[in-house]
């Protein structure tokens, strides 16, 4: 699948779909351009939350974010699941697929946690194949997203996480799901320049961001989703999105003390501001669009 990461359409700037907003979002928000949908909370799971998922798949563009695909482990690629989530996706009109640059389980054990790899070239290549069979077989663009991580691996070949993250893009042929929120909450535990990071970013093959807030423990930045964005994650934000030249997607991402929607609006506000400004032609890829918040079904 050839540059499918090209393939994803800006969307704006959206939200997860989240229980507590769901009577709001299917009343229609027009300041919710587009939904990422979590496939392990409604997949095979029938009932309220499979309507309300596939109503709010019906009135907003929609792309799936999971956490399960385990892209680093040595454990085979769980084919049954990925039969399951391609039906699924496809039948929703999702428009691309991403999941996490780590591992999350080994020996079939689910350890619960998004753990980081080794940033060596072998790692690369390992998860590269995966990540070109997961792509061929789900017949949508996927996307990898860089993860927060608290310890590294003191290994022989260690390159900066910026050059591992580029190997597996191009040797994988995908696209990224850069987290912005991420890169800064590494760059501050591991102490790393963050704009560095971005100038080893393929900005060519970046089809989304997530925008998040972090919280303090320690001396530690924890990335926990849970609190409002950060005036020096807006700014790096800023960076990075003036590196595109197309618009993309933004997600601004609250997964713990989540607000009612009244009260995000105004980030999200921001985060479409910012694509406004940079895309004065406007934040909305034609492609799969015939007017906002509905899906092209042409081909």
């Amino acid at each position: 699948m050839k540059e499918q990461h090209l393939r994803c359409p800006g969307l704006g700037a959206g939200l997860g779909f989240r229980r507590k907003h769901v009577e709001d979002l299917l009343e229609g928000c027009s300041e919710v351009d587009w939904l990422e949908i979590l496939p392990e909370n409604s997949i095979d799971r029938g009932g309220l939350l499979d309507r309300q998922v596939r109503e709010a798949a019906e009135r907003y563009p929609v792309a799936f974010h999971g956490i399960s695909l385990n892209l680093g482990s040595t454990d085979p690629l769980d084919f049954d699941y990925l039969k399951r989530l391609k039906a699924y996706v496809h039948e929703l009109g999702g428009l691309w697929i991403s999941d996490h640059l780590c591992f999350t389980g080994v020996g079939d054990q689910y350890l619960g946690e998004l753990l980081p790899l080794p940033y060596t070239e072998e790692a690369a290549a390992h998860v590269a194949g995966r990540v070109r069979m997961i792509q061929d077989f789900l017949e949508l663009p996927f996307l990898v997203e860089n993860v927060s991580c608290y310890f590294e691996y003191e290994v022989d070949g260690r390159m900066p996480e910026w050059e591992f993250v580029r190997l597996v893009l191009e040797e994988g042929d995908c696209g990224m799901l850069l987290d912005v929120n991420n890169i800064f909450v590494n760059a501050w535990n591991h102490g790393f320049s963050s704009r560095e990071y971005l100038d080893g970013i393929p900005f060519d093959r970046v089809g989304q961001m997530h925008m998040a807030g972090h919280e303090m423990e320690g001396r530690l930045l924890l990335d926990t989703h849970g609190a409002p964005v950060i005036d020096a994650v807006w700014e790096l934000y800023e960076d990075a999105v003036s590196r595109c030249s197309r618009p993309i997607s933004i997600l601004l991402e609250r997964d713990f003390n989540i607000p009612d929607l009244e009260e995000l609006l105004p980030e999200l506000r921001k985060v479409g501001a910012v694509l406004d400004q940079t895309f004065p032609e406007g934040r909305f890829s034609k492609e799969n669009f015939t007017k906002k918040n509905a899906v092209e079904k042409s081909v």
